[in-house]
């Protein structure tokens, strides 16, 4: 069962007294997320599910001095708190840096979100925690601390950059437990604490919140190599997105492109020029948290970045938390591809996760030969078939010759979001590449393919060629495209005229 703790009472005892009463008149203060004051407007107080106006008088100067009377000092990042809770006080500055507007988010501390994966973190393993904002990653972050301090009797060092995992004040929060709390003074300085956690106090276990620069990325590592376990949580929603992140790719191993010879790319089904793991994660288990109840696991990271990268869709281990407590297993992994990938054999892709749906793809071939699309679907057993007009097709594969000069029949899939893969030359291995990364791309997803297509351009000029060009994409795209050139090493640079501006990578060496 779960045990929440917030210390409402003293967040409410900080706003100013009419505010507080009307807030103290509601029933659902349960459920209460945030309360706002901005000066000149009604306070409002958030719940999941309604914003409230708390009373018709507008917030004064005055109100807001009342409130930052009663809570601690302002940092550089514009947060304060309450000592002794975890209520966070954030506020909002003019042109002239007084205080104009707060933010007063409840903290609370849960008891029993370990549950769910405490047999990962007793474990001694490196784990990170992902998930969108507010999904309960920091929640569950300060639970491990206790657990690993209280029920386990490690070491624990908590790096706690903005407070939220131990609150405010010089005495940390009773929710990390036994665990010793190291205040980082400004964000920016979170790497030098983490390393300074290390050398100085000998923790068995780290506990980050929020790894989100290089620099953190690199102490992270450093953090793990020394034989030190590490909890952190970081942005993202899934393991793909982490990968195609350069600033923490770090975290699972990086990326890097290398170059098969031809006897090995015909064995794989790929081309010359592939993505690779760079070097062993830093993190040995990845957990996704969808709810405080529900969560998907993938244990071994290693080997999970290698199947993405090679192209095969690895299914998590998906876990519920029920109301008496348990853990269940909903779903998990099947073991017959890991055994496959081991054998050097290929593993068919799977659609347990976000893949395209297992049925016939419906594919129109635009300027490509028929013939040898035929021969690529039977070569690589793709569920798929030819159709002959954009009215029947699910999908479209043309030439990048034709993209670039986007004739009518292009245009109008795109309007009707048909997605269109694009492959440079009509041969028989392009086909069956652009097959096989259908199985795993999201369909409709133009990030992902011009993401790929760059990541083929990298390959091409790291292997000798001085430039190579990208398909046209929009703005978006093609900021994402320079940051992964950049990751490499390499230059880039946009050029043409809307609608057909396109990335050019560039050999380090050209200008």
């Amino acid at each position: 069962m779960l045990n929440i703790t917030d210390d409402l009472d003293a967040l409410i005892d900080i706003l100013p007294p009419q505010v507080a009463e009307a807030l103290r008149q509601r029933a659902n203060n349960f459920e209460l997320l945030e309360v706002v004051l901005d000066l000149g407007r009604s306070p409002e107080a958030r719940f999941p599910d309604e914003e409230a106006i708390l009373g018709d008088r507008e917030v004064t100067q005055e109100d807001i001095e009342f409130v930052i009377s009663r809570v601690g000092e302002f940092t550089t990042d514009n947060r304060a708190g309450i000592e002794r809770t975890l209520h966070r006080i954030s506020c909002i500055r003019n042109r002239q840096g007084r205080v104009v507007g707060l933010t007063c988010r409840v903290g609370r501390a849960v008891f029993g979100t370990i549950r769910i994966i405490e047999d990962l973190v007793r474990d001694g393993k490196c784990v990170l925690l992902l998930g969108r904002p507010g999904v309960g990653k920091t929640t569950m972050l300060r639970e491990v601390a206790r657990f690993l301090a209280d029920e386990m009797n490690r070491r624990v060092v908590v790096v706690d950059t903005s407070n939220e995992i131990a609150g405010d004040g010089d005495i940390p929060h009773r929710g990390i437990g036994s665990g010793r709390r190291m205040q980082v003074p400004e964000p920016a300085l979170q790497h030098h604490v983490m390393i300074e956690a290390v050398e100085n106090h000998m923790p068995e276990v780290i506990i980050i919140d929020e790894i989100g620069t290089d620099l953190e990325a690199a102490a992270s590592r450093t953090i793990a190599e020394r034989g030190v376990q590490l909890i952190a949580t970081a942005h993202g929603n899934s393991l793909e997105n982490l990968i195609m992140n350069p600033t923490l790719s770090d975290l699972v191993g990086g990326i890097q492109s290398v170059t098969l010879s031809d006897e090995e790319a015909r064995r794989r089904r790929t081309q010359k020029s592939i993505l690779e793991r760079r070097a062993p994660p830093t993190f040995d288990v990845l957990v996704e948290i969808q709810s405080f109840s529900r969560v998907a696991v993938q244990r071994d990271v290693a080997e999970v970045v290698d199947a993405i990268l090679r192209g095969y869709d690895v299914p998590a281990e998906i876990r519920e938390l029920d109301g008496e407590g348990n853990v269940r297993t909903v779903s998990s992994p099947a073991g017959g591809r890991r055994a496959l990938e081991r054998r050097g054999e290929p593993a068919p892709a799977t659609t347990f996760s976000a893949g395209i749906a297992a049925r016939d793809r419906r594919i129109l071939p635009f300027g490509v030969s028929r013939a040898r699309l035929e021969q690529a679907l039977r070569q690589t057993g793709f569920p798929g078939r030819i159709v002959d007009g954009l009215d029947s097709a699910d999908a479209l594969i043309t030439l990048r010759t034709y993209f670039r000069r986007k004739p009518q029949t292009l245009r109008d899939a795109e309007d009707r979001g048909i997605p269109v893969y694009v492959i440079k030359s009509n041969t028989v291995f392009q086909l069956e590449h652009c097959l096989l990364s259908m199985r795993t791309e999201k369909a409709g997803d133009p990030v992902v393919a011009a993401l790929r297509e760059a990541e083929e351009a990298i390959g091409q000029v790291m292997a000798g060629t001085d430039a190579f060009d990208l398909t046209p994409q929009n703005a978006y795209i093609r900021r994402l495209q320079h940051m992964l050139a950049q990751r490499y090493n390499l230059s880039s640079r946009s050029q043409g005229k809307e609608p057909y501006r396109r990335v050019c990578i560039l050999s380090s060496g050209t200008d």
